[in-house]
């Protein structure tokens, strides 16, 4: 790849927590990107066009002029070492991988049991209705979060004085906590913590009401 700035498109889809993890990280970067909508309502990742390009069929999917990035971490990853100016993810061994526990905590232990194909397969394939789907939704974002608020520093981010991948991925899983209802008053660190990263405009911009309207 050359030094000249590639073209950036970001399929995603807006309520999807994966993408609004990358969204946030190509604002933290001030990369300017072009989003095209993939409705996971109306079944556009289902696509043949779209599933010629990412064959596992998810979003968000990153187009960077002829290459295409699948996976949101994999994506942040390609992102830190391409546009290394502002960075989301440490060089030195113990921060890296301080940050990365941290962030797969959420992307690894929490949203993978929460996201929309698995909750369709509780609903439709189990039978579960919405009060026992209510329960294990609760039940791991709970779990995840108690990990992780005590894994938060003192830092006014999980990333300490400036936010890293993180907290990229911390913010998109409390919006859906709140989503599914979920009480949040015992975390009061990861609280905090989220009222300075919603303080910026680069998590401002993100926000899935903020580009629903887009």
């Amino acid at each position: 790849m050359t030094d000249m700035m590639p073209k950036l498109v970001l399929h995603d889809y807006f309520r999807s927590s994966a993408s609004y993890r990358v969204r946030i990280a190509l604002n933290l970067k001030q990369l300017p990107f072009e989003r095209v909508e993939i409705s996971l309502i109306a079944g556009d990742q289902k696509s043949d066009a779209y599933l010629a390009m990412n064959a596992q069929g998810f979003v968000p999917m990153l187009v960077a002029d002829d290459d295409v990035i699948i996976q949101s971490m994999a994506i942040m990853d390609w992102l830190d070492r391409r546009f290394p100016d502002v960075s989301l993810i440490p060089d030195a061994p113990m921060p890296r991988a301080v940050a990365l526990a941290q962030a797969n905590v959420v992307a690894c232990d929490i949203h993978p049991l929460n996201n929309m194909r698995v909750l369709k397969y509780l609903g439709h394939d189990l039978g579960l209705n919405d009060q026992v789907k209510d329960r294990w939704i609760a039940h791991w974002i709970v779990q995840g979060f108690d990990a992780l608020d005590a894994m938060a520093g003192d830092g006014r981010f999980l990333g300490g004085d400036a936010p890293n991948i993180a907290d990229c991925c911390l913010i998109p899983q409390i919006y859906n906590a709140r989503r599914y209802g979920v009480v949040l008053d015992d975390f009061s660190r990861l609280l905090e913590i989220e009222e300075a990263c919603m303080a910026l405009p680069a998590f401002q911009q993100a926000h899935p009401d903020a580009v629903k309207s887009l």
